[in-house]
């Protein structure tokens, strides 16, 4: 988590970059170095997803190329969505940690602890699948709960605990959902979110940024996959999506 806090204060940023790279094989490589180069200024961190690897032939290999390629004052967050019981999840975390190099984590939470403590590292993060940015016709995270709130919240809650036993714990929340968002960020005001879904999938950022800031103008990281990836000048739009960000933060943010 120290060197996730220390890139958000030092480049004043709060955006995480989604890699998940499409086009033919001979193409990606080219343009995931292109798009690290040109962003590398105002990236709080790269998020490469699995799966946009794991299709390709030689994907690991690329994988473990791209991630190198990243400064090593960024973290990069491997969202694997992993979610198994611990002897599984711990060969996964040699996978994520070990042979690929990531600072951090996305897991699912629905295997209990389990699935979560293993990733658990003290010098990795975990961010923990509470309130996703998709809208399923059926949707277990939504489901109520007969002591109040939703599944999405009691997986915050669990998350929220183990956070304090092996801490580095945080949570992924969708920015489809300002009003779930607010919800978890009272449940649990200290943790870092990472927020999928702004943009191309509805969250709007200003609506994202007033519901799960933290006080001290931090706390959030805001993923941009997409809006990266088809943008004509990839830093380009990272730099204004940074200022966009920034704009609504509280000078605080700066100090």
């Amino acid at each position: 988590m120290e060197k996730l806090i220390r890139r958000v204060r030092e480049a004043h940023t709060l955006l995480c970059i989604g890699l998940d790279p499409v086009g033919p094989d001979d193409t990606v490589a080219l343009k995931l170095r292109t798009i690290i180069a040109q962003t590398a200024d105002y990236a709080a961190a790269y998020k490469p997803n699995l799966a946009f690897f794991l299709s390709r032939e030689g994907g690991v290999e690329l994988l473990r190329e791209i991630v190198a390629l990243v400064p090593k004052e960024i973290p990069v967050i491997l969202d694997g969505k992993f979610g198994d019981i611990a002897n599984t999840a711990e060969h996964y975390a040699a996978f994520a940690y070990d042979r690929v190099g990531a600072d951090a984590v996305t897991v699912n939470p629905y295997m209990g602890d389990d699935a979560i403590v293993p990733f658990a590292r003290p010098d990795k993060m975990v961010f923990v699948l509470a309130k996703t940015s998709n809208k399923p016709a059926h949707s277990l995270q939504d489901v109520a709960l007969t002591r109040g709130g939703y599944v999405s919240d009691l997986a915050a809650r669990v998350s929220c605990a183990l956070d304090q036993q092996h801490h580095n714990i945080g949570l992924v929340v969708g920015a489809t959902d300002p009003a779930a968002l607010a919800r978890v960020r009272t449940a649990c005001p200290d943790q870092w979110f990472l927020v999928p879904g702004v943009g191309t999938q509805g969250g709007d950022l200003a609506d994202t940024i007033k519901a799960g800031l933290r006080a001290d103008g931090s706390g959030l990281l805001i993923n941009a996959s997409r809006a990266i990836w088809q943008a004509a000048d990839a830093g380009t739009a990272a730099r204004d999506l940074v200022r966009q960000i920034n704009f609504y933060r509280p000078a605080l943010a700066y100090a």
